[in-house]
């Protein structure tokens, strides 16, 4: 079968998974399930071929990031019914100041936090968050609505342990450990950066709070406002202004219904499980997240001695990630047990395995694609196209992931399908995975509009206007995807 043939059904295939999304509405699991065969059999893998690239990518990928993810959700569900988001964000405010409050609240959103499930660590921090606004001076609300949605989407695909971090560390085969140390040398420059020139922006005049801000508090995100100050988060409404619109994970992001201007209004209930309940015993802060921080500090040091040569059977076994992740998950266990008691312990892992198990399908029937993009030999075929030079390939895995969020709306499988596009790429020229993965998810942050279920939740619970949360949300991590690739070309030179 020809090249030609080869790209054409590849794009075909794409595109078709995009239309069936937005257009028809069809699920996302079952449109990417679709792309991928159609990909398959054009491509002249067969009947046999086309079935094992689809089971097989699913499984290969959840093979390496499913335990990751179910221990991730796990864990950060405890710590979220233990109060630790809203202790922590009193502690950023005493540590960071009012001016360094929002600089500090998307660095801790975009890296520590991203243990916690995206939509309960947005229906806690968003309320905390206006509440805090006032007292950080001119431009408050902006400001803090800013560091939010930046300090979310970018710590969801860069930082591990995000969810599209850990899937395309998985798809890639890149190691944890490397992904957490690059992810981490990339997000907090690219937040504290993304977030000053929003700033920037904002005291130049851009923010009109007539227009931007909502005139009073609807009765719905005083709803949400309140709860969170009394700690009941358990159902929580919010004003999603798109018709439709539905809820799904944040961190895929897959709500297919767009309205770019919607002329009606439609509720929906956001369940993130129970809120923060009463403490039983006092437990600081440092001691509730002393387990997740050990646990990343091991798959940190596991990847470092990787890099050094060095062989200690002890210390690479505890750093291996499923390992020091489920060390995390046991002391977060021990400890959230001790202060909350076992009952609040055990609703919170019932919450956590219910949440994540639409992680694990987006995240499984994304590699499923992946796969099948991989056997057709595409890869071979770009990498004809491509020299030595990483700038090339990293620019197109960004704007391929770009285009299909604009399209799609979904941070994770935009990047996970740009990624799998590019995966057999790198090998052939050389070109570090770990870079695609950065470059992958980067673009993905792009544009993130009306089909987001993170665009509405700010608008409602930050009491913002639509056009409002498009300046905010949309070009606010927009801002961060274009600072995002404009650090990683030159750290692939030294990568």
């Amino acid at each position: 079968m020809s090249d030609t043939v080869i790209i054409v059904n590849t794009v075909v295939a794409v595109l078709a998974t995009v239309l069936l999304i937005v257009r028809f509405r069809l699920n996302p699991v079952i449109s990417l399930v679709i792309g991928a065969a159609y990909l398959g059999l054009t491509a002249g893998l067969g009947i046999e071929g086309t079935v094992e690239a689809i089971t097989g990518g699913f499984g290969d990928i959840l093979a390496e990031v499913g335990l990751l993810i179910a221990f991730g959700v796990l864990t950060g569900a405890m710590l979220q019914r233990a109060g630790a988001i809203e202790r922590l964000v009193s502690m950023l405010l005493r540590v960071g100041g009012p001016r360094g409050m929002p600089y500090a609240t998307a660095v801790a959103v975009g890296t520590v936090l991203q243990s916690i499930f995206v939509d309960v660590l947005l229906v806690i921090s968003a309320p905390l968050a206006r509440r805090l606004a006032p007292r950080i001076g001119g431009l408050g609300l902006p400001r803090m609505a800013t560091a939010l949605a930046i300090g979310l989407e970018c710590g969801i695909v860069l930082m591990v342990p995000g969810v599209g971090a850990l899937a395309l560390a998985g798809l890639l085969g890149v190691p944890l450990g490397t992904m957490l140390l690059a992810g981490f040398v990339l997000v907090v420059p690219t937040v504290l950066i993304a977030v000053g020139i929003m700033t920037f922006v904002f005291r130049r005049g851009w923010w009109d709070p007539l227009r931007d801000e909502q005139a009073e508090v609807a009765a719905v995100g005083g709803s949400a406002v309140s709860a969170s100050m009394t700690g009941d988060t358990g159902h929580t409404a919010c004003d999603t202004g798109a018709p439709g619109a539905s809820h799904h994970a944040a961190s895929a992001d897959t709500s297919p219904n767009a309205s770019a201007a919607p002329a009606a209004t439609s509720s929906v209930i956001l369940d993130p499980g129970p809120g923060p309940g009463p403490m039983r015993r006092d437990v600081s802060l440092s001691l509730l997240f002393t387990p997740l921080l050990v646990a990343l500090l091991l798959i940190a040091v596991g990847a470092v001695l990787e890099v050094a040569g060095v062989s200690i059977p002890v210390l690479a076994f505890v750093a291996e990630p499923v390992i020091a992740l489920l060390i995390g998950l046991i002391g977060t266990t021990v400890v959230c047990t001790y202060a909350t008691g076992r009952g609040a312990v055990e609703e919170s892992v019932a919450n956590g395995f219910r949440e994540s198990g639409q992680i694990l399908i987006l995240t499984g029937v994304g590699g499923s694609l992946a796969t099948t993009i991989q056997t057709a030999g595409l890869g071979e075929i770009l990498g004809q196209y491509f020299s030595a030079t990483t700038v090339a390939p990293l620019l197109m895995v960004w704007l391929i992931a770009a285009v299909l969020h604009v399209a799609i709306g979904s941070v994770t499988i935009s990047a996970i399908t740009a990624a799998g596009v590019l995966a057999p790429v790198a090998p052939i020229i050389g070109l570090n995975p770990v870079l695609v993965a950065l470059a992958a998810g980067a673009g993905s942050l792009f544009a993130v509009h009306v089909t987001s279920n993170t665009f509405w939740l700010l608008q409602s619970l930050m009491g913002q206007t639509t056009r409002g949360a498009l300046k905010t949300c949309s070009v606010g991590v927009s801002v961060a995807s274009v600072v995002a690739i404009t650090l990683i070309l030159p750290m692939s030179l030294v990568l």
